[in-house]
């Protein structure tokens, strides 16, 4: 199916063409209900088949359990007047695109750490992606990358048998025979630091030094050289095992830094404006130590800032959140605020909405409970962090929320904040300046 500028599909209306790949063309268009604009993906029609499709499935099914601030999120995949679409958050190019342009060193490597944390979080959910380049790595505000086309990977616990899918010229020697693996991964990784440093892509054979070897010396620390030539290497056993392994080694590079060569000159202060290499790390390490304790689930649309379902506002830019029709671990949705809910509840915990119809007696078992409910007639009696009401009883909890491991807390609402991340209230938005310490 070709469409058209202004063509309706479904919700969308369709803006223009961005890429016509192997396997699919990718639009970007308007979705009129969101008022927003996304990237819209359609398999070619001579590839519409009952296997391919299925291999479209696999992959909306693959990335909605890779929840991960660096790779990109599925918003819809749906039939479309009998077409099968995909829909993703527009970026405003790729890392391909980036490579054209100037960056200063803190850049580079800011961009190394974010592609990483990616591969290696698809490699701990066993998901080989079989086609890492340039152009799967979608460029967001403040140099944030996501990499997407999962269409053709594969999930395995050692090794996968294919037909030499893949990219030429970042594919390694094995999977070009079609025998790909974690290491396959990392070896296209390899290729894509070694460009994005020496400024050249090494070619078969892949002898070292490769093509801009000079340029390589003078920005890299002879550590991260030797990380690099460890990745592209051709014998697979000699490569990081995977990129859990790789990413482990370039962290610990980075502590002791020993990343930069040495005497590389760096800048004295940061650009006027935003700091945005620091930001993205600050966003980055939060989300190690608190993202699991929080249930951050979902991004902010205006900053991409790490959000939960429960939060009313933005710690990080600010924004109101009275609807969340983003990401949710929940089986269902508020009809009002558009929040996850279970089956089982008779209200939204979250806005105090009407109560819901409850079709089953069936108890559903809520992992991210942690206290009870003051209510001692409640049946149920169990809460999630940050519910406003108990969705059994809606009667208010007994006291306020605390983020784990912080003593600070808000001035107005007096739930726990984390200052030193956050410029707002979660909850209530207030401007964390006037906060207290509890």
């Amino acid at each position: 199916m070709v469409l058209r500028a202004r063509q309706k599909f479904g919700k969308y209306r369709i803006k223009r063409k961005l890429a016509d790949g192997g396997f699919a063309v990718v639009y970007e268009a308007f979705d009129t209900i969101e008022g927003i604009s996304v990237a819209l993906k359609l398999p070619h029609g001579h590839l519409v088949t009952p296997t391919m499709l299925e291999d479209f499935r696999k992959e909306v099914r693959m990335v909605a359990r890779l929840d991960h601030p660096h790779i990109l999120p599925i918003k819809n995949a749906q039939f479309i007047d009998g077409q099968f679409s995909i829909v993703h958050p527009l970026g405003i190019g790729t890392l391909d695109d980036r490579l054209a342009k100037r960056m200063s060193i803190e850049t580079r490597f800011d961009l190394v750490d974010q592609m990483l944390d990616a591969l290696s979080h698809a490699h701990e959910h066993r998901v080989i992606h079989c086609d890492v380049k340039p152009e799967n790595f979608i460029l967001f505000d403040d140099n944030v990358l996501r990499l997407s086309d999962f269409g053709i990977a594969r999930l395995g616990a050692r090794t996968v048998v294919m037909s030499g899918a893949g990219t030429v010229g970042y594919v390694a020697p094995e999977q070009a025979l079609g025998r790909a693996s974690f290491r396959s991964d990392v070896f296209s990784m390899g290729l894509i630091l070694y460009e994005l440093f020496a400024g050249e892509l090494p070619e078969w054979p892949y002898e070292w030094p490769g093509p801009g070897h000079k340029r390589l010396k003078q920005r890299c620390h002879p550590d991260f050289l030797a990380l690099i030539q460890r990745s592209i290497q051709v014998d697979q056993r000699k490569r990081f095992a995977d990129a859990i392994e790789l990413y482990a080694a370039f962290t610990r590079l980075s502590e002791r830094k020993r990343l930069v060569a040495p005497g590389t000159r760096k800048r004295s202060k940061p650009k006027t404006g935003t700091d945005r290499s620091w930001r993205q790390l600050r966003k980055r390490q939060f989300l190690k130590q608190y993202k699991r304790s929080l249930h951050i689930v979902d991004a902010c649309k205006r900053c991409d800032g790490p959000l939960s379902e429960a939060m009313a506002a933005c710690p990080w830019c600010g924004v109101r959140r009275a609807k969340t029709p983003g990401r949710t671990t929940r089986r269902e949705r508020c009809t009002r605020c558009k929040r996850g809910r279970n089956p089982d509840w008779r209200f939204c915990p979250y806005c105090y909405g009407p109560g819901f119809k409850v079709v089953s007696e069936r108890e559903y078992k809520d992992a991210t409970a942690t206290a009870r409910c003051a209510n001692k007639a409640c049946t149920r009696r169990t809460l999630a962090p940050f519910m406003r009401y108990c969705p059994w009883c809606q009667r208010k909890p007994k006291g306020p929320w605390k983020v784990p491991g912080s003593k600070h807390t808000c001035g107005k609402c007096h739930w726990g904040v984390l200052p030193g991340y956050w410029s707002f209230c979660a909850w209530c938005g207030t401007s964390l300046p006037q906060q207290r310490k509890g």
